[in-house]
């Protein structure tokens, strides 16, 4: 088994995965049908999953997102089903949804929307963690609506308190429009990718562009979702906005330029890169 591993990570890293060695640990455990963490139990690997295995890393070689090979993403306390058009939820957003969870803990019975909520990430995470919580979950894909859906039903027979999930452009006034001025908190991962940008290959040949690129400078999406949040918060609601590292200073801008948001602040990631931005509606 250890043999197995090594040559699987020299083969990725050789290829640029960035993380060669837990990536072939994880597609070992895939090929098992064990957890990652049980491998040190195994002594060797049968020929079948040996052939599993060798096969997964030939794709993961191929740069097709571990994620999409073994079908799952962690996120906070869950694991979400992802695959081919649905973003792959990363650990920078785990920031925004624990920053949001902290502060709307004491609150008895929250509303809060996720909107280009994608696999469901953080909606799913809010109602798991926050079992009083009302969420709505908006997304315009229909290949991510489906994904999220079969998160959200997994969910429930977890027994989570169901979301609601909308397929629809979370910027439209149309959108929520019952739910305007009555919000605890609005939150998003909006694409923010700028067109021109250059990504890795797992982004640009598998990640939905309708998550990924938003416009020339990569906030155009971001101006409208900033003004839909505005009308949806009460009072006192939480706004809170992921964004690229090189996009805090642009987007705290634009936040404060609106108008009705006050204690306007950008957040760093594990990094220490600027990763996300949340204001308070006056």
């Amino acid at each position: 088994m250890r043999e197995a591993v090594a040559d699987a990570a020299r083969r990725l890293a050789h290829a640029g995965v960035a993380s060669p060695q837990v990536d072939a640990e994880e597609l070992l455990a895939h090929a098992l049908g064990v957890r990652r963490s049980a491998l040190v139990t195994v002594s060797s690997v049968d020929p079948t999953a040996l052939n599993r295995f060798t096969v997964l890393v030939e794709q993961r070689a191929d740069r097709v997102p571990l994620q999409h090979l073994t079908g799952v993403a962690g996120f906070r306390y869950l694991e979400l089903s992802v695959g081919p058009g649905v973003f792959v939820p990363r650990p920078e957003t785990e920031l925004l949804a624990g920053w949001a969870i902290d502060r709307l803990r004491p609150h008895p019975a929250p509303l809060v929307a996720d909107l280009c909520a994608g696999s469901g990430a953080i909606a799913l995470s809010i109602a798991h963690e926050l079992p009083n919580a009302e969420v709505y979950a908006v997304e315009l894909d229909q290949l991510a609506v489906a994904w999220a859906g079969r998160n959200a039903d997994a969910r429930t027979a977890a027994g989570d308190r169901r979301i609601t999930l909308i397929q629809a452009d979370a910027a439209d006034p149309r959108t929520l429009a019952g739910q305007d001025g009555t919000l605890d908190a609005v939150l998003t991962n909006p694409p923010y990718v700028p067109d021109d940008a250059i990504v890795d290959r797992e982004v640009a040949e598998h990640d939905p562009p309708l998550a990924l690129y938003g416009g020339p400078d990569g906030l155009c999406v971001v101006r409208r979702l900033i003004d839909r949040a505005a009308q949806l918060l009460k009072p006192g609601g939480l706004l809170g906005i992921e964004h690229a590292d090189l996009q805090g200073e642009a987007l705290l801008a634009a936040v404060t330029a609106d108008g009705r948001f006050r204690d306007v602040l950008d957040h760093v990631d594990l990094n220490g890169r600027p990763r996300f931005t949340t204001a308070t509606r006056r």
